[in-house]
């Protein structure tokens, strides 16, 4: 069995600290090979079934890019007219997206078409696959830091409409969209309020002993 000393869980709990979502990049290529690493890593990660549902599209194509910049820009000026007043304010002032110079751009989808595990653990809960995904995204996000990259997560856009730029299957269902990039300043997360601050009065957390 495989142990693991403290010093590698101090060193990993530094890349947790600083995984924070990047949306200011720093414009210079990608390391070679670094979209082909990170991948790799992702495909390590556990999935329903042993199913593998992800799908991965590195965007290079300019034109394609631009499409989807722009529907991110039109879904956020939607959300811009949803709020009013001071608030309104408050959400036109925000970077929420880095599209426009991260060099990197990757799509993740879950295939609901997936063969792969024959189903096992999805007749019951079919949203599995796009948790496993999800898990996927996790595990490339750690490991992207550890490679000093950073990683910004664009959910302002229209899954279908990116689904139609990226000219993929009509099975896949778009779960993240990815910005790739050496950040302008080091991420930090904003840290957890820990076990005490997600226990709700409601039970919305709690323990089963």
């Amino acid at each position: 069995m495989v142990s693991f000393d403290e010093k590698l869980r101090r060193q990993l709990q530094k890349v947790f600290v600083c995984c924070g979502d990047v949306r200011r990049f720093r414009t210079d290529p990608l390391p070679p090979d670094i979209m082909e690493r990170l991948i790799k890593t992702a495909c390590l990660s556990p999935s329903v079934g042993l199913s593998q549902p992800w799908r991965f599209v590195v965007v290079e194509d300019k034109e394609r890019r631009r499409a989807v910049t722009e529907d991110f820009a039109a879904c956020n000026t939607n959300a811009l007219l949803s709020d009013f007043g001071e608030r309104a304010a408050r959400y036109a002032a925000l970077k929420l997206s880095g599209l426009e110079d991260a060099p990197g751009h990757l799509a993740l989808f879950a295939d609901k078409a997936c063969e792969t595990g024959h189903g096992l653990g999805r007749v019951t809960m079919p949203e599995a696959s796009e948790y496993s995904v999800v898990a996927a995204i996790c595990s490339m996000w750690l490991a992207a830091r550890a490679e000093n990259i950073g990683l910004g997560w664009v959910s302002i856009l229209n899954p279908t409409r990116i689904r139609e730029i990226l000219d993929v299957p009509e099975s896949w269902r778009l779960i993240s969209y990815l910005c790739v990039g050496t950040p302008r300043q080091s991420p930090m997360s904003r840290g957890s309020k820990g076990l005490s601050g997600n226990i709700a009065e409601d039970g919305e957390f709690t323990s089963r002993r």
